[in-house]
């Protein structure tokens, strides 16, 4: 056995954890909070052998990509890193967006007061877990995004506190995800991820440049268009670098195969990648909302 920075986090959460052998493995603190999503290592790529698919394509091999291992791993470690030093944290997300309870578990864990804006409606299970975990929900009228974007930017400047952005909109989030390319295997003939803010196909694009890996890239909207945030974020001449096809779905309608092999998927968002996954495939498991895991 031996000691290790947290194969999730990265150490944020804690310097020290037991890294054994097994698969579900123990994490840090912080990691701990989120809850196992299926026996798959955290932060490493591996391959299934012989997985049946409901589709009747037989029997063949699928690379899986686990970025976090838990929780929403990305979006989590984000957060993390963004929150530290905050007297408060502000954010705003769709009803169905995993991102409002998970600056509201971070505020707690941090034991900070938090803010979350949302669009009118019923509550969904994600904002009734985080006002369970002590956020304050405020609701406007529903329309664009970038309504309650705005409302939470004034509501941080207002209150002093930090303001995690929409769909973890920053530079910090893309270059987190970028290193997670690093382990992916040369030989691997397509990379295949939903999209939904578009945030981490942007740092798995510009992962791919960074360790000089040439795959390309099948991303799954699942949600609003994610192009003008893709602009801003990616490589130059990242449209030759990732084919982008639109979910059948809509957004707030939950696919109905939701598991891969013994893997839980998010019926939100990465389950809508199932219809596109061909053989030697490597998906990219983004992460699964803690409501739905």
């Amino acid at each position: 056995m031996k000691w290790a920075k947290c194969p999730m986090c990265k150490g944020f959460g804690s310097e020290r954890i037991y890294y054994g052998s097994q698969v579900n493995q123990r994490t840090c603190r912080l990691c701990s909070k989120f809850k196992v999503r299926g026996k798959i290592p955290s932060n490493l790529v591996v391959k299934l052998n012989q997985l049946s698919r409901k589709e009747n394509l037989g029997e063949f091999h699928l690379y899986l990509k686990s970025e976090g291992g838990k929780g929403c791993g990305g979006k989590v470690r984000t957060c993390w890193a963004l929150a530290q030093g905050a007297e408060g944290l502000v954010t705003a997300g769709s009803r169905s967006s995993p991102q409002v309870n998970i600056v509201a578990q971070i505020a707690k864990i941090l034991k900070i007061p938090c803010h979350v804006h949302t669009p009118q409606g019923q509550l969904s299970p994600e904002v009734i877990m985080a006002k369970e975990a002590g956020a304050e929900v405020i609701q406007h009228k529903a329309g664009y995004n970038t309504v309650i974007i705005a409302r939470a930017r004034d509501d941080a400047k207002k209150m002093g506190w930090t303001n995690i952005p929409f769909g973890m909109e920053c530079n910090e989030a893309v270059e987190a995800t970028s290193n997670q390319v690093e382990n992916i295997p040369n030989t691997i003939k397509r990379i295949v991820m939903p999209i939904g803010s578009g945030m981490s196909l942007a740092g798995v694009l510009h992962g791919l440049i960074k360790f000089d890996k040439k795959i390309p890239v099948l991303g799954i909207t699942v949600g609003a268009d994610p192009i003008k945030r893709l602009e801003k974020y990616c490589p130059k001449n990242w449209e030759n670098m990732v084919k982008i096809v639109k979910s059948t779905l809509p957004y707030h309608k939950e696919a109905e195969e939701i598991h891969l092999g013994g893997l839980l998927l998010d019926p939100i968002y990465e389950a809508k990648c199932l219809p596109y996954l061909e053989k030697d495939d490597l998906f990219w498991v983004v992460g699964i909302r803690a409501s739905a895991s």
